[in-house]
């Protein structure tokens, strides 16, 4: 891990720097809406605008950067999330800042993608997944310590919009000046959804699922927040247990997902999820008691979508992985879509409770999808399995890439999927 830190840590310092700015406006927009007197469904509409953009930028990235390069496009998307982290104050009202959602989202799509590729061509093969689990580690830092800069002004002003938009731009110049060479960027050809979803029905669904989960805690804890009497620190306080909870409980839970079956684990956690999201709504409020639901429903929504991609990881060939890694990531897009306009119609129609109410019903439908799934094909014995790699939900290809790649690597010296999403009769 020393090797790792000392030869990227200009890379993992300017990501970290761009999660603060990304964790910032994330919450502020959230706070910052309800002082303007934008209603909960408009501001759901603005919090989805993001994972349109981040799945467009997904898809055109990389033409972007076999068209100029790597550099130019860091730089320009880089430039143009400072001053739109400016401009939310300019104008503080929902159609522009649903517009600017859309190109933040966007352009944090492509700097992820830069990123992560110039981070996979400076590691060795021994070195991947140390610098994999780096990477995902100062991403949870980032957001976590957004939360905490989110009390240092008034959300009424200007200050913390300028707070993020400095520190997206400095967050550049480690890794613009670093000697890291840009790294050669190919397009994969893509896997059909039919044939990806043959290969892992459950990978599929709860991809897609959890894509919805992530997008409400990530995009509309600040609108519960804010609709449910919170204060800033309160707030930020609930937000940044959510990544706490995250960070902790991925490793403890890989370690178990390496040595059971993993679609048991996946029902456990979903269920356990869903009551924890039901107590929610009934206990009585107490902000201690929120605090720990934080914890508990970030320490299973992180490692879930982790356990999703190592389920799904194992019924691939390593030359299927590019192609899938994408599939993926637009499937687990689609449900972040859509996930901040239901969250924010069921806010709507029951009051503040409806937040937890989706996740909630997401969760359980996740937890019975992987029980029926179960009674359809036999799970793989442990020591015929990949490693399990952490694996953030706002990764990008690129990144999801590698970790299936490094977790094959570091799993059983012969693996033998049983089922090739290109031979969809072995199923």
């Amino acid at each position: 891990m020393l090797t790792v830190l000392k030869n990227s840590w200009p890379l993992l310092l300017g990501v970290m720097l761009l999660m603060v700015g990304n964790g910032m406006q994330g919450t502020l927009l959230g706070i910052r809406g309800e002082i303007e007197g934008i209603g909960t469904y408009q501001m759901s509409i603005v919090m989805s605008a993001y994972f349109a953009g981040f799945l467009l930028g997904s898809r055109l990235t990389p033409v972007m950067i076999q068209r100029v390069g790597h550099v130019r496009v860091f730089a320009a998307l880089g430039s143009l999330i400072s001053a739109v982290l400016i401009l939310y104050a300019a104008a503080p009202n929902w159609p522009a800042w649903t517009v600017m959602r859309v190109l933040i989202g966007f352009s944090f799509s492509g700097v992820y993608i830069t990123a992560e590729s110039w981070l996979n061509a400076s590691a060795t093969n021994e070195t991947r997944g140390q610098a994999l689990s780096a990477y995902m580690i100062v991403q949870m830092i980032g957001i976590i310590a957004a939360q905490g800069l989110m009390n240092a002004a008034d959300p009424s002003g200007w200050l913390l919009f300028v707070i993020p938009s400095v520190l997206v731009s400095l967050a550049f110049t480690p890794i613009l000046l670093s000697a890291v060479p840009a790294p050669r960027f190919e397009t994969t050809q893509r896997m059909s959804f039919a044939a990806l979803f043959r290969a892992s029905p459950l990978g599929c669904v709860g991809i897609f699922l959890m894509g919805g989960v992530f997008s409400a805690l990530f995009g509309m804890a600040s609108v519960w927040g804010s609709l449910a009497g919170l204060s800033v620190g309160e707030i930020s306080a609930f937000v940044a247990a959510i990544y706490v909870g995250g960070l902790v409980f991925q490793y403890p839970i890989g370690w178990l997902s390496d040595r059971m079956d993993r679609r048991k684990l996946v029902l456990a956690l979903a269920a356990l999820g869903a009551i924890s999201m039901a107590a929610a709504m009934v206990l009585p409020d107490s902000f201690a008691v929120l605090l720990v639901l934080a914890l508990a429903v970030g320490g299973i929504a992180n490692p879930i979508y982790s356990l999703l991609l190592a389920h799904t990881n194992d019924y691939l060939d390593a030359a299927d992985m590019p192609a899938a890694s994408a599939g993926l990531l637009f499937i687990n897009g689609l449900g972040a879509i859509g996930g901040p306009l239901l969250t924010g119609w069921l806010m709507e129609a029951v009051g503040d409770r409806g937040f937890f109410l989706y996740i909630a019903i997401l969760m359980a439908l996740l937890a019975l999808y992987a029980a029926w799934r179960m009674t359809r094909r036999a799970g793989l014995p442990a020591d015929q399995t990949g490693a399990f790699a952490v694996v953030s939900p706002s990764a990008t290809p690129v990144a999801v890439e590698a970790a299936l790649e490094a977790a094959q690597e570091a799993g059983q010296d012969q693996v033998v999927p049983p089922v090739s999403p290109l031979n969809p009769s072995q199923e």
